[in-house]
Parts: structure tokens; C-alpha cells; sequence
């Protein structure tokens, strides 16, 4: 069986984070299609909160421009849909990975929550602490694939967090 046949293989396993793909897109997809909820809009409290919902949409989707597009223009050269490394991938711990692991993966969250914020909406909300959990999950295999191709990868983890700067 020549490696071309064995790659293709693997990939319908999933071996590379494929089916992790897929979950993201169906997560963004989910959060697009999701109504709001509790409708507020048009509501008192709503209108009270104007400039808090307009102040966080701006904050966090400011955050999350600046995270996704710093962060793709940094792995430029390696970036792909999947989690698993390319195989000529080299370690970043400069610009914006020098202050979270995963910023690709934040810039998403942060849209997602200031989106929550935005909309008063619990159901959103909730979706957003499972795409937290999610891509934890995703981040997690990455970063085991990573060490294994990167052993200093370890001593990174233990110095940059993983989606939120000095936090988390």
C-alpha cells in the first residue's frame, strides 16, 4: 500500500482532527441560526443597556479582529483548517503567541461572547460555554501533537495561556 493510500486512510478516520472541523462548523453554524433568547429587544432593561451592549460588541469584537488576524498572519505559512501541525510546521512563541496559545481559537470565542453580551441572549450564551469547552477539547489534541513534534512545547504551555491573556 503505497503513502498516499495510507494518508487518505487516516484522514477518514479522523486521525488528523477532521471530525473536530467538522464539530467547529457546525458550532459556528449553530451560533448564527440560534435565536436570541429571552427576546429583549425593544425592552426597557434593553434600551437602559445600550451603551454597555454597544461598548462590549465593540471591545470584543475589536479583540477578536485583532486575535484572528494577528494570529493567522503569524502561521501564515502553516495554517490549515485542521488541528494536526503541518509537516514543516515550526513552533511560534512571538507577536501575538507570546501572550495566548491559541488565538485563532479565541479570536472566536471573543466574537461569540460579545455577540451574548450584545443580544442579552442566554441561549447564546450557553453556546458559547460549550464552544469553550470545545475547542479546550480541540486545543488539547492540537497541543498533544505539537509537543510531540515540539519538545519545547511543554515549557510554552507552562508560560502562555491558552485562550485569554494572564487568565485562562
Amino acid at each position: 500500500m503505497n503513502n498516499e493510500t495510507t494518508e487518505s486512510r487516516k484522514s477518514l478516520r479522523g486521525s488528523k482532527g477532521e471530525y473536530l472541523v467538522l464539530l467547529q462548523f457546525a458550532l459556528m453554524l449553530g451560533f448564527v441560526v440560534l435565536p436570541v433568547y429571552p427576546q429583549l429587544s425593544g425592552t426597557e432593561l434593553f434600551e437602559k443597556l445600550t451603551i454597555m451592549r454597544w461598548t462590549a460588541l465593540a471591545l470584543f469584537t475589536s479583540c477578536a479582529l485583532i486575535f484572528g488576524a494577528f494570529g493567522s498572519y503569524a502561521i501564515r505559512k502553516f495554517l490549515t483548517p485542521l488541528p494536526y501541525p503541518t509537516e514543516d510546521n515550526q513552533l511560534i512563541t512571538t507577536g501575538i503567541y507570546s501572550i495566548v496559545r491559541h488565538p485563532l481559537y479565541s479570536g472566536l470565542l471573543f466574537a461569540a461572547f460579545g455577540w451574548s453580551v450584545y443580544s442579552m441572549s442566554i441561549s447564546h450564551f450557553i453556546l458559547t460555554g460549550i464552544a469553550t469547552l470545545f475547542f479546550s477539547y480541540k486545543a488539547s489534541r492540537e497541543e498533544q501533537w505539537l509537543k510531540d513534534r515540539h519538545p519545547e512545547y511543554t515549557d510554552y504551555t507552562r508560560r502562555v495561556k491558552k485562550f485569554i491573556p494572564w487568565v485562562y
